[in-house]
């Protein structure tokens, strides 16, 4: 049976040997899949598509060994990795999405997406959201030299963890009214989404129509853990991944 992979928030980076591993082996198992969509965060950071250095070559040489096998490859922004590029989509073979997206899972519509913008209530990440989307302001970030983006990047990370362990919880999980609205904006009856490294499935009522939205977890370098999605002509599950 031909499936579909649905995985997010990674992080990759050369000092998660146990989470890069397992990511690399996950490429080489599921060669010859229908496609593989990448929801987000796929790098602990991503400064521009001139990062070539010998740990990114090393990914996107796996990434087109996929794509050579036939498999079709999909990425979404997220809030780690929002400067991956076209560049990046064509060393790969796959595709650049928008930031959300209807897609046909076997004949289901599905709405993905990273999930950092249904987290309404963390108004400063909004607006820093809303300023680095900005066509000008990634012109403007990506006419700094590498070395300086890599050290910007460096300085968001610490600013993030530190703003991050002050914020109440429901802060940074999805606000559920935004959720309902962008279903019905949709059309689509199952979103899925990452980013708050909370996996799991939820039932909701849209319209009075139920629906549902599932959640991708976070790759676990301490457990060697994640939780992904696939996707099948019986319908769309998570499943928890060991590497």
């Amino acid at each position: 049976m031909s499936l579909t992979y649905f995985i997010s928030d990674l992080h990759l980076a050369p000092d998660l040997p146990r989470v890069t591993q397992g990511f690399l082996a996950l490429l080489e198992r599921i060669r010859g899949a229908e496609a593989l969509y990448v929801l987000g965060d796929l790098f602990e950071a991503w400064v521009g598509d001139d990062q070539c250095d010998e740990y990114n070559n090393r990914i996107i040489a796996a990434f087109r060994a996929l794509a050579d096998s036939g498999t079709k490859l999909f990425f979404v922004h997220g809030n780690r990795d929002f400067l991956l590029g076209q560049g990046f989509a064509e060393a790969t073979g796959g595709t650049l999405l928008p930031e959300s997206a209807v897609i046909d899972v076997y004949g289901q519509p599905v709405l993905v997406m990273h999930g950092d913008q249904l987290c309404t209530l963390d108004e400063k990440y909004m607006a820093f959201r809303a300023q680095s989307r900005s066509p000008a302001w990634q012109q403007a970030m990506l006419g700094n030299p590498l070395e300086q983006r890599l050290m910007i990047a460096q300085m968001w990370r610490m600013q993030s963890k530190a703003n991050n362990a002050n914020k109440p919880e429901n802060i940074m999980d999805v606000t559920p009214d935004e959720v309902v609205r962008l279903l019905q904006e949709s059309g689509a009856a199952t979103l899925l989404h990452g980013h708050t490294h909370r996996p799991g499935v939820h039932a909701l009522l849209v319209g009075g129509q139920p629906a549902q939205r599932l959640v991708l977890g976070d790759w676990r370098e301490d457990n060697g853990e994640a939780v992904i999605a696939l996707a099948g002509s019986d319908g769309l599950r998570l499943e928890t991944l060991h590497f």
